[in-house]
């Protein structure tokens, strides 16, 4: 009982955190557009909630956000932080880079834990965690008619893969859940901000130029 009220705990902890991190993204993303205060906040909630959402329906559950009002209150909160520190805004680029790393691995795990509670493989467990961390920023990047950063070769949802690969191998091992937590978390970070840094992607497809060439004609 002690063990499934602690996962219960950490994953509702998770949620919040990663839910706070994205609004913030999302939110600054807004700004940077020029969008009024409401539109802000329509982007933030939909970064915030929109990958738990497109998770929590394919796993036949209420989206999360239905059941707690604290996730509309959280993106409230973050859009009246960067109203109120709009001043320091292009100070803290990085910081916003930041939030958005960490909301990616905070809702990798959520969306990992809540499929494995719904009785889901840790195949599907781990697919649910990508698309519970990236879905929300390619929401974000259509509201913003933005190129989706997920189909870019920037590395992204394959850094969220990875850390749920590690969740996965440690859970394997029967690590305690608070490590195996810590470790996705680092895992996903670490690989982002090491892909940034070092100008690290993915391979670009080749072979479109005839087909460019023909939509041309």
């Amino acid at each position: 009982m002690t063990e499934e009220v602690t996962m219960a705990t950490v994953q509702q902890l998770i949620e919040f955190l990663g839910t706070f991190a994205f609004a913030i993204s999302g939110i600054r993303h807004a700004a940077a557009k020029h969008f009024d205060w409401f539109g802000g906040y329509v982007c933030g909630i939909a970064v915030a909630i929109g990958g738990g959402t497109i998770r929590d329906v394919m796993l036949g559950a209420t989206p999360f956000w239905m059941t707690n009002p604290i996730y509309i209150i959280c993106t409230a909160i973050a859009l009246c932080m960067v109203i109120a520190f709009s001043r320091y805004m292009e100070r803290l680029q990085n910081a916003w880079f930041v939030f958005d790393t960490f909301g990616l691995a905070l809702f990798t795990i959520a969306g990992i834990q809540k499929s494995l509670d719904y009785g889901q493989p840790f195949w599907v467990a781990i697919i649910m965690g990508c698309i519970t961390g990236a879905a929300g920023g390619v929401i974000r990047d259509i509201l913003l008619n933005n190129e989706p950063v997920i189909l870019r070769k920037e590395i992204y949802a394959m850094a969220s893969v990875a850390g749920g690969l590690v969740y996965w191998g440690l859970a394997e091992f029967g690590v305690p859940i608070q490590l195996t937590v810590i470790a996705s978390f680092v895992i996903t970070c670490s690989i982002r901000f090491w892909a940034v840094r070092h100008h690290v992607s993915l391979p670009l497809l080749k072979g479109g130029e005839s087909v460019k060439g023909e939509d041309e004609r």
